[in-house]
């Protein structure tokens, strides 16, 4: 008579981490690095346009999201630079990089926002164009470049969030490639005692060509 038993095996407890922790990795590395790419773009589009005053007649005018607010394209390439960084340190120093790359995520988000109906720049564009530093733009008009800006900023955060809640399921760089600077030993080479050339490179190793035989013969 079979029996069936209801025990998971301890293979399929731990394939469940396993395959969570290869999924969020995956969302995480596509969603942080569109994000930073989407909020990078975005700030070299135009997020505002208006009009000047210039000798009675209007001149148009086109303020680029680098000329509203430098700071979403900054978060932008810190939160890029977390994502590489989460799979350079372990434990809590990848809980710290995890949380960077949220906050840039979320600063990119706010600040794309709020300079969404910013006319700072296009009233100093105004003043520029009219040589009247009291002028100011009018027939102003926002793009949706700064939300498109604020979605990217979200990819990041969800990157960010990801990290925090699954980062420790990550991979990590190899042990193998890191370098604490301490000098390896060198294993001493036989010297054939008739062959001067040996000799010489012994001597050239600082290595004793007179001294017993590592191998012991």
């Amino acid at each position: 008579m079979d029996y069936v038993t209801a025990v998971p095996s301890p293979r399929s407890e731990a394939a469940g981490p396993a395959r969570s922790g290869r999924r969020s990795l995956a969302v995480a590395l596509l969603s942080g690095a569109l994000g930073a790419a989407v909020a990078l773009l975005s700030t070299r589009q135009s997020w505002s346009e208006g009009t000047a005053t210039v000798a009675g007649g209007a001149f148009p005018l086109t303020a680029k999201g680098s000329d509203v607010t430098g700071v979403p394209a900054a978060l932008a390439i810190v939160g890029l630079a977390a994502l590489v960084a989460v799979f350079a340190v372990r434990s809590s120093g990848r809980f710290l990089v995890s949380a960077l790359l949220a906050l840039s995520g979320a600063g990119t988000v706010v600040a794309a926002v709020l300079g969404a109906s910013d006319s700072s720049a296009l009233d100093e564009k105004a003043a520029a164009a009219s040589g009247d530093t009291a002028a100011t733009a009018s027939a102003l008009s926002h793009t949706a470049w700064p939300y498109v800006a604020a979605a990217g900023g979200a990819l990041i955060l969800l990157a960010g969030l990801l990290a925090l809640r699954y980062g420790r399921l990550w991979p990590a760089m190899s042990g193998r490639y890191e370098r604490d600077g301490t000098p390896r030993p060198r294993k001493a080479k036989p010297v054939d005692p008739d062959r001067p050339e040996d000799i010489w490179k012994a001597l050239d190793r600082g290595e004793d060509p007179t001294g017993p035989d590592p191998a012991g013969t």
